[in-house]
């Protein structure tokens, strides 16, 4: 009797632990999901050369390879718990490559792990207002993202190409009503994905307000860059650094009815006027800052579900020789560019986008070369994508 009792008591025990096993594991059970894209193009210019050292492109991020080209492959894994998750989010290819041209730092400069990740992040749900991120995380400034499923035109706008791609640090997401949300985030410099090199920090924040037609974003970034003046160790005489870098961005999209979209991006980006190192001291250059400045509409048509067809028109301008080579400047450093994109786009089933494209970018100054290798100040040029979502 007493060891049947014992081992009724043995099994009491061992069936309570497991249903509290049970109720801890329903509690914190998660799901986990795969998803991705894999895309390629084809591209040729229509006034200008596409062989060697003569061919053109404009200097705007991803979608410039001439003829058959590769895209991306993306393959995204989520953890997605009742309180916490986790993001890895992978890029092959040359678009994946461009979209991580800060890794690898780690390695030393050579081929590493670090290339091949768009973000990595776990997060915490503090409560049904406030969430928080640590980790690698797509920037949350502009209107497009690195994904061509993201994006209704394939090219990128001058705007997207030369604001912040990703950062690494940590911030908190606040649902402050229905509509209203606030964003605020401590971060590496911008592209400084895998480790603080510089061992400065940028301060970045974002006021959001949401409906069912449509979303406003008001974004800002603020901090060092460089790091060159963060101390005086290693520094040589006449050594100079760009300063702090701020850039204010306004982003929206609406519903304008059942057939009409439009979408709207404006940016600034500005550093200071820099600073120099004389040998004792560091001292303010006489020198204006640097930057950039632009704006974009895109006005999309969904005559059916499955197709759609849109326009992007950007103006793109630089000051005090801001992102030298991206576009002609005059002797006072400034200079400017017209881009507008015709896109369509057409679903066959339900993940296979096809994106023909023809896009004409027109500058200040002559900038191109058009067929017999004279200057010119326009390039016109047809692309043809498909895009496969899973």
């Amino acid at each position: 009797m007493k060891n049947i009792f014992l081992l009724i008591l043995c099994l009491t025990i061992a069936s309570t632990q497991i249903v509290f096993a049970q109720e801890e594991t329903s509690e914190e059970e998660g799901s986990l999901t795969l998803s991705g894209s894999v895309d390629a193009y084809f591209r040729t210019n229509l006034n200008a050369p596409n062989k060697g050292d003569n061919a053109q492109a404009p200097a705007s991020s991803f979608g410039n390879l001439p003829g058959f080209s590769l895209g991306m492959a993306n393959i995204i894994a989520t953890y997605q718990g009742k309180k916490v998750g986790a993001v890895a989010d992978l890029v092959f290819g040359p678009r994946g490559e461009d979209a991580v041209f800060g890794s690898p730092l780690y390695s030393g400069g050579m081929a590493g792990s670090s290339q091949i990740i768009n973000q990595l992040y776990v997060y915490w749900n503090v409560s049904d207002k406030l969430t928080l991120t640590m980790g690698n995380f797509n920037t949350f400034l502009g209107y497009e993202v690195i994904s061509p499923t993201g994006n209704f035109n394939y090219s990128t706008s001058y705007m997207f190409s030369y604001g912040p791609f990703s950062h690494t640090g940590l911030k908190a997401n606040y649902q402050i009503s229905d509509k209203w949300s606030f964003l605020a985030t401590v971060m590496n410099p911008t592209d400084m994905t895998e480790f603080n090199l510089n061992g400065t920090y940028t301060l970045g924040g974002q006021l959001g307000y949401s409906t069912e037609l449509g979303s406003t974003y008001l974004n800002v970034v603020y901090g060092d860059q460089d790091g060159k003046f963060s101390d005086s160790e290693g520094l040589e005489p006449g050594q100079t650094s760009l300063g702090k870098t701020f850039q204010i961005d306004l982003t929206t999209g609406f519903d304008l009815s059942d057939f009409w979209y439009l979408g709207v991006n404006t940016t600034y980006n500005t550093s200071a006027s820099g600073q120099i190192y004389t040998g004792s001291d560091i001292q303010d250059t006489d020198g204006e800052g640097a930057g950039f400045y632009g704006f974009a509409g895109y006005l999309q048509a969904r005559p059916s579900e499955n197709f759609g067809l849109g326009v992007r028109g950007e103006y793109f301008s630089v000051f005090n020789d801001g992102l030298e080579g991206v576009v002609s400047v005059d002797d006072s450093g400034k200079g400017s560019v017209f881009a507008f994109t015709f896109s369509a786009n057409a679903k066959v089933g339900k993940n296979l986008t096809l994106i023909p494209e023809l896009r004409l970018d027109t500058m200040k100054d002559e900038y191109f070369l058009n067929k017999n290798l004279n200057p010119s100040k326009g390039l016109a040029s047809f692309l043809f994508a498909a895009v496969f979502a899973f």
